[in-house]
């Protein structure tokens, strides 16, 4: 990784767009704060399509992509989406209808047996607003052991689930996506990107262990100073501040190669 400061200026002034990580990334535990939203909007304002790819529910999802000035959330690692179109949002989810019913009914089977051997594990208070995935809240408001989530992860997997953790959440699906696949489904079906144009015209900022899909697809990717976990792929930058002061960091590095 290297500092933000030496970023490839031609790069980043081909940006089309950004996408981009909720927790600890642009949220600061949680609270968005005035620079990062302002930061935000600068970023639209100049041109920028931006998408959000985060952990959190589907429910926050429609809420963000209807009030804020985003094109997509990318919600659940990346299995369902909220999508502008013609002032309207519209919810994908690939397995909609029956599907969906019988692949929740097999999730909640693996999720009483992990949480059985596991009682140290506590499903979180956004659950109802969940789609695709059931979700464990290992670091936003209380402390699990690296080692019981490492053990719960793989009990998990063993039961035929996937799982994902970030900085504040344990998470357990069926579905096949992450941030990536997620990501790029959208800009190319909603958004008429090819995927090689997606991947060398948008760039990614994020700061976990579940961002890892993302750094890799995107070559433009960015880290927070807060970078935690032990992401598979790390990003290609990386600011000197943390959290929401990251991405504003970020945003303006970006905006001055453009300019």
């Amino acid at each position: 990784m290297q500092p933000i400061e030496r970023a490839d200026t031609a790069r980043l002034s081909k940006l089309r767009g950004l996408i981009f990580d909720l927790d600890d990334t642009f949220l600061d535990h949680g609270e968005l704060k005035a620079a990062s939203y302002r930061a935000l909007s600068d970023l639209r304002e100049a041109g920028l399509t931006l998408l959000v790819a985060t952990g959190r529910p589907a429910g926050w999802g429609e809420v963000l992509a209807r009030m804020w000035p985003v094109a997509a959330v990318v919600s659940e690692n990346g299995a369902i989406s909220h999508v502008r179109s013609c002032g309207q949002v519209r919810c994908i989810d690939e397995w909609s209808g029956a599907p969906r019913e019988q692949a929740r009914h097999s999730l909640e089977r693996i999720a009483v047996e992990v949480e059985r051997e596991f009682p140290e594990l506590v499903r979180t208070d956004d659950a109802l607003a969940r789609i695709s995935d059931i979700t464990y809240d290992v670091g936003e408001y209380q402390r699990v052991a690296r080692p019981i989530v490492e053990r719960a992860s793989e009990r998990a997997r063993a039961l035929g689930a996937r799982t994902t953790v970030s900085s504040v959440h344990m998470h357990i699906t069926l579905d096949p996506h992450d941030k990536a696949t997620g990501c790029l489904y959208v800009l190319r079906t909603q958004l008429g990107l090819d995927t090689t144009t997606a991947r060398m015209t948008f760039g990614f900022i994020g700061d976990s262990g579940n961002d890892a899909a993302c750094f890799a697809a995107f070559p433009a990717s960015i880290g927070v100073s807060n970078l935690s976990g032990r992401p598979s792929v790390t990003p290609k930058w990386i600011t000197r501040g943390a959290r929401g002061a990251g991405f504003v960091e970020a945003a303006q590095r970006i905006l001055a190669a453009r300019r």
